[in-house]
């Protein structure tokens, strides 16, 4: 990998991995319309430290609350039935099913599921569902005809299930073209909870899993394998913090009142642009030998 290809693919992690469109997806999308070799899950995995150093940075308040409150719960009973202590038992039992599944399924994360048709239909499927929550959630936020508002669920109303919930739907980002976001979003706005109330559960539940997958990268890369170029996998880490953290400023203010539309259509465009592509055979639907 050249130190260019680690700019622009650093840049794409980081402008994507918030957004509802799939990063996973436009790493994979970006290298193979570039005609470079596909960076690979390893590259993936470890890119996104970066982006989530700046969940870390961005959050970092409430993650100290939060952080805070669960170890005093481990000690003190009065403790455990405070919001934050809770939310930090329900980040863990939400990471429970990427965890598992991830680990399952990983021979098929770095083969199959990177094959582009897969992508194409997750794409288009995610953004139709993404598409109609945000409808749902619209709806009850604004009433329908003859119908008043409806009041969404906040944090302070998230369960064990509900947080299973959001779980297995951060686990289905485990294939290119879905999104982590865009599942987790849509998952909690089909549950009824508030947009703000759903991206900032999902971004405090990528934490565990995101870190654990790259800090396994790093290890497993450092160990028998070898097959990732450090120094531009290095600077792209460092892109994708940087670039990734203005996305989280700008996304959070984005949801609060605009509508997931310009996302859902941009998927869908693109899952049909990208089925057209392999069909004519401009594209490739499998992965070329990925990056070293």
């Amino acid at each position: 990998m050249s130190w260019f290809e680690s700019l622009v693919l650093g840049l794409v992690q980081g402008l994507t991995e918030f957004l509802p469109v799939s990063s996973s997806a436009h790493l994979r999308l970006t290298a193979a319309f570039s005609g470079w070799k596909d960076p690979g899950a390893a590259f993936t995995a470890i890119t996104q430290i970066g982006t989530e150093a700046a969940v870390l940075i961005y959050f970092r308040k409430d993650i100290g609350r939060i952080v805070t409150a669960w170890f005093r719960s481990l000690f003190d009973k009065a403790a455990r039935g405070t919001h934050d202590a809770r939310m930090g038992w329900l980040v863990i039992v939400g990471s429970i099913p990427i965890g598992v599944l991830g680990l399952t399924l990983k021979d098929q994360i770095e083969g199959p599921f990177r094959d582009l048709r897969i992508t194409a239909t997750m794409l288009i499927v995610v953004g139709v569902l993404i598409g109609v929550a945000d409808r749902l959630a619209a709806r009850d936020e604004s009433g329908a005809r003859h119908r008043t508002p409806k009041q969404r669920k906040s944090l302070e109303n998230l369960s064990v299930r509900d947080g299973l919930i959001f779980g297995l739907c951060q686990a289905c980002a485990l294939i290119p073209g879905v999104s982590r976001s865009g599942a987790t979003i849509s998952g909690g706005l089909f549950m009824g909870y508030r947009r703000e109330a759903a991206a900032r559960y999902s971004f405090l539940l990528a934490i565990p899993a995101v870190l654990a997958s790259g800090v396994f990268e790093v290890k497993h890369s450092l160990g028998e394998s070898g097959d990732v170029s450090w120094g531009p996998t290095l600077f792209a880490t460092v892109i994708a913090f940087g670039s990734g953290y203005a996305v989280i400023a700008w996304f959070m203010k984005w949801i609060s009142n605009k509508s997931f539309m310009p996302f859902v259509w941009y998927r869908i465009a693109l899952g049909v642009a990208l089925i057209v592509l392999v069909s004519t055979g401009v594209l490739s639907p499998h992965a070329a030998e990925s990056a070293g």
